[in-house]
């Protein structure tokens, strides 16, 4: 399998996330509930980011898996 991860969108994911709670963030991009884990990096080499929000509020999960922040979007689609 590819060492780069799919590009499962040109653009964030803008999701309202709930203070304390974990989310684990799609990393390959193969995913079918983006931005989220599924299961499908299985022997991938890729592993899901866990995010615990801080406070409940909107934040921006990468869509395009280039980021340098993961999970959060950094504007790396800008350049695809």
């Amino acid at each position: 399998m590819s060492d780069t991860p799919n590009i499962a969108q040109k653009g964030p994911y803008p999701v309202d996330v709930t203070e304390g709670k974990s989310y684990f963030w799609c990393a390959c991009g193969r995913s079918e509930r983006q931005p989220f884990c599924d299961g499908s990096h299985k022997g991938s080499g890729f592993e899901p980011v866990k995010f615990t929000a801080e406070s409940s509020e909107k934040v921006f999960f990468c869509g395009c898996k280039q980021t340098a922040n993961p999970p959060l979007c950094d504007g790396s689609h800008s350049k695809l």
